[in-house]
Order: structure tokens, then C-alpha cells, then sequence
């Protein structure tokens, strides 16, 4: 029985050689693996030994050899390749462990060159791995140093049962088909031209996802869910590093990346010494303002609807503080997501049972975003066109104040993290009520100003997409609202102005639509 080993990442591999060993194995193996199993003690067979080849061209030719990939590929129960392989002198390989160059990593960091990433696309590694899982009924695969035992123990008992061999094959090219995905993102990624959109959307996409979690059960408990993270990236909500609480549900990562990304998206309006507070439920802000106070910012943000707020995910663009943390006692939270906590802070959480709490560091913005239909998927660049409210126009004969303007950015800028239809009444740069998800759009204005009650006197108020009818600006106006941001661009555009005008209202165009289904 010969084993072949030769796996970048070498945990665990001594003690699995050695297993392998004492069931009597004749272990086979290149380069600085080799090198590591013998000053282990291990008696190694270096590949080109069997090849008669050295290894060329800064060993990137080690294994691409007949004799090695006639002795994974040659079929054991056929007479005729069991003949050709004793002709040319190919002894069967029965186990393969190999798992591939570290591109993933490579190519995460800022500083990696095109040299650097090209020199970590491995070759043999693909090769070797696929041949061994074509030929599973003979031959098994691991590329997880997670199947080791396991393994370990059939090989020491009655051999490894079909059933294990296929699933281990099927593990072996998913772990191909990731990378070569990864590669081929990464090659994709200076061919992206903002005219030419279509380039954003080759012919063939795959998509590469590592595993992290697998949840108790999906969005409702008779459904299962996982979940997955992008290959290479280290932030965001689902590489978090929990810092107290039971385990996060499917539901939790869904709308602690809401939150976590509500209050990371005001950089552009609020200063770098503001903080950010939003409360999300039913991945919808129920609560969200900015403050140069960060226990100031959260009671902004939780006046903003502090029923809907119970039981809520909380999420903040800094450090929390012990003071904020005793601000939130006594509202049930199920997450609470920050960029970090002072230690007071977490000793005040840590007296929440079971609530979440998350320390989450930036992520990139992804280059696409993917929802499934029947049949397939529908791709898109994300909505995160930058914006600036000095090209917006007015079209009321009112002009904003000052502070009606910074309102009204903030406003806009929380009008995309609502579902639409969506709208949004600010003021003082905080969420004062909000309607979402309804089918008709003078529906949320009523509800929004609903929400907002006495507080609505005075807001801004924001529109995701143009007002087809000008009902909804009278329904603003009569809940209290005073200025209006919304993209234009009804046909009826000039009775809703003629509305504006005839209630006294400020209106401005901003010539963007956010629809966010």
C-alpha cells in the first residue's frame, strides 16, 4: 500500500504519516514535506525517486509524471490497465493527502504583487488531487486535516467504505473548484471597467464560499441553513469574533449585518469624531443617529421607536463604552455589534445571559450581490454609488436651511438601509419614524409619520424612489414633515412640486433611486 503526501498546510500530517506507517503504508512524498516527515523520523520516499525526474523549474514539476498519475489513475478491477501499469513499472497509489498553495492568502494582503499571486496558483497540487478523486473507488483523497482520524481509523480497521470515498472525493473538488474560482476573481478583477458593465458578469461564474457555521436551523426551524464565508476576506459579520452569548442563529447574521452595516454607512456625513447607533429589527433601522456622544447617540437612536426596538440587534460604528453600556440596561438586545468594547463595557453585557455580543472588523465592499430565483441567480453590482448633496436640486421656490440640508443627507443616506418602499422622517440626525416594505408609497409616508407621532413636526422626510401622485407629499405634510429629498423623475413630477409649493414644503431632486427589495 503506497500513500502520497503532499499537502501545503501540514497540520496534523506527522501524526497521520505515522499512522499511516504503523498500518504499513510505504509513505511517498515531495520537497519540504518530505524534508518535515523525515526529521520526524519517518522513512519517506521522494517522489522523484519513482519518477527518475528531479524536481524542475523551482519545483513547480514534481509530481506531473506518468508514474504517479498512472498510479492514481489506473483502474484496479480492469485487466488491462493493471497490465499496462505493471509494463511501465506504475505501482498503484491508495491514499492521497494534499490540500493547495496558499493563494487565498496571498493575494489578501495589500502589499502582494501580481508575481506574488501568480507564483501561488498551484498546478500539480489540482492534478494530483482531481486524478486521486476521478479514481476514488481506489484510491482515497483528503484534503481536510480535519478527516484525519476518522480516516485514520477506517484504514486501521476495514478499510474506508465507498460511501466515505465519494463523499471525500466530492470534498476534494469542491476544494478545487473554490480555488480555481478565487483565481479566476482575481484575474477577472482588472478586466472591471465601469463603461463597459457587462465586463462585472462573464460568461461562467462560480462562486466560492468557505463554511463557518452551521446555525441550528434557518430562517424558521423547519429549515436548515449554514453559514459561509467569502474566500480570503477576514471582516465582516460572518469571520466576527463573539465575545459572549449563546450561539448566533441564521436570522442574528442576517440582521447583525444589517446593523453592523447601518451604522458604518455615514462616514461621508458625519464627522470622524461622531458616533453611530442603529437599532435593527427584521433587518429594517428602527432606531438610527449620530451623536458626538456615543451613549447620546444610542438613546437617540432607541427614542426613534423603542417598542419595536425590544429584542432588536444594536450595532455601532466605534468602541463601546461603559457608559453606553449602561445606558442600554433594562431594553433586551438579542446582538449587540461594535469595531470593539472597552473591558467595563463587556462586564456590564456579560450580565445579559444570552445575549450576543460581536466584535466585528471592516470588511471590503463586495464586488457583487447575489439573491436566488427559480432556475438561478440574479447578480449586481451592490448600491454604493457615492453621493453629494451639493449637486442635488431644489425644484420647491423654498430653499433648505443649513440645518434642514445636513437632515436631509442623513435622511437620504438611511432611506437606502430601508426595504422599500421606503421613507424615512429625521431630525437632529436621528431616525424619527420610518415605513417599509408596503406596496404603495403614500401607505409608508402614513406610517412613517405614524411612527414618528408628535416628533414627526419639523422632520425631513426621504423617499427611496419619485412620488407617482402627489397624495403622498400631502400626507407628509400633514403628519408634521417640513422638507422633502426624493430621486424625481415621475411623469407627474410637476403636480407633486405644485403640491410642495402649495403646502409650504422644501423639495430637492437628488436624481438617484434606491430601491432595496
Amino acid at each position: 500500500m503506497r500513500a502520497l503526501l503532499s499537502p501545503y498546510d501540514k497540520t496534523g500530517l506527522v501524526e497521520f504519516a505515522r499512522v499511516l506507517a504503523n498500518i504499513g503504508f510505504e509513505l511517498l512524498s515531495t520537497g519540504g514535506t518530505a524534508a518535515m516527515l523525515k526529521n520526524a523520523g519517518l522513512e519517506i520516499l521522494e517522489v522523484a525517486s519513482i519518477t527518475g525526474e528531479p524536481e524542475i523549474l523551482d519545483g513547480r514539476v514534481k509530481t506531473l509524471h506518468p508514474r504517479i498519475h498512472g498510479g492514481l489513475l489506473g483502474k484496479r478491477d480492469n485487466p488491462e490497465h493493471v497490465s499496462e501499469m505493471k509494463e511501465h513499472g506504475i505501482e498503484g497509489i491508495d491514499v492521497v493527502v494534499n490540500n493547495l498553495y496558499p493563494f487565498q492568502q496571498v493575494i489578501a494582503n495589500p502589499d502582494s504583487t501580481l508575481d506574488d499571486a501568480l507564483e501561488n496558483i498551484d498546478i500539480g497540487g489540482p492534478a494530483m488531487t482531481r486524478a486521486a478523486a476521478k479514481n476514488f473507488q481506489d484510491v482515497v483523497i483528503i484534503v481536510d486535516p480535519s478527516d484525519y482520524s476518522e480516516i485514520g481509523n477506517m484504514l486501521a480497521a476495514e478499510g474506508v467504505p465507498l460511501e466515505s470515498r465519494r463523499r471525500l472525493a466530492a470534498k476534494a473538488f469542491q476544494h478545487i473548484a473554490v480555488y480555481d474560482t478565487v483565481i479566476s476573481a482575481y484575474l477577472r478583477g482588472d478586466d472591471i471597467s465601469l463603461e463597459d458593465k457587462s465586463s462585472f458578469f462573464p460568461e461562467e461564474l462560480t462562486f466560492g464560499w468557505n463554511r463557518v457555521a452551521i446555525p441550528r436551523y434557518g430562517e424558521n426551524p423547519h429549515q436548515a441553513g449554514g453559514i459561509y464565508a467569502t474566500p480570503g476576506e477576514m471582516g465582516g459579520i460572518v469571520n466576527a469574533k463573539q465575545l459572549h452569548g449563546i450561539d448566533m442563529s441564521y436570522l442574528n447574521y442576517f440582521d447583525a449585518d444589517a446593523a453592523w452595516v447601518s451604522a458604518n454607512s455615514f462616514s461621508l456625513i458625519a464627522s470622524a469624531q461622531e458616533h453611530c447607533v442603529s437599532i435593527v429589527k427584521h433587518a429594517n433601522p428602527c432606531g438610527l443617529a449620530i451623536d458626538g456622544d456615543q451613549s447620546e447617540a444610542y438613546l437617540k437612536a432607541l427614542a426613534g421607536d423603542p417598542v419595536s426596538a425590544f429584542g432588536g440587534i444594536v450595532g455601532f460604528n466605534s468602541k463601546v463604552t461603559v457608559k453606553t453600556a449602561e445606558a442600554m440596561v433594562g431594553t433586551l438586545f438579542d446582538v449587540i455589534v461594535a469595531p470593539g468594547f472597552e473591558q467595563e463595557a463587556l462586564e456590564v453585557f456579560r450580565q445579559r445571559k444570552r445575549t450576543r455580543v460581536i466584535e466585528v472588523t471592516p470588511s471590503s465592499v463586495p464586488l457583487m450581490t447575489v439573491r436566488n430565483v427559480t432556475g438561478g441567480v440574479l447578480v449586481q453590482q451592490p448600491d454604493d454609488i457615492p453621493e453629494d448633496e451639493t449637486s442635488w436640486t431644489v425644484v420647491s421656490k423654498k430653499s433648505p436651511t443649513d440645518d434642514q440640508l445636513r437632515d436631509m443627507a442623513f435622511a437620504w443616506k438611511a432611506c437606502q438601509l430601508v426595504h422599500s418602499n421606503a421613507i424615512v422622517f429625521a431630525k437632529d440626525f436621528a431616525l424619527q419614524g420610518m415605513g417599509a416594505g408596503q406596496p404603495n408609497r403614500a401607505i409608508s409616508v402614513y406610517l412613517a409619520g405614524r411612527s414618528a407621532g408628535e416628533n414627526a413636526k419639523g422632520c425631513v422626510m426621504a423617499s427611496d424612489a419619485f412620488f407617482p401622485f402627489p397624495d403622498g407629499i400631502e400626507n407628509a405634510a400633514k403628519a408634521g414633515a417640513e422638507a422633502i429629498v426624493q430621486p424625481g423623475g415621475s411623469v407627474k413630477d410637476s403636480e407633486v412640486i405644485e403640491a410642495a409649493d402649495r403646502l409650504g414644503l422644501v423639495m430637492l431632486f437628488t436624481g438617484t433611486r434606491h430601491f432595496y427589495h
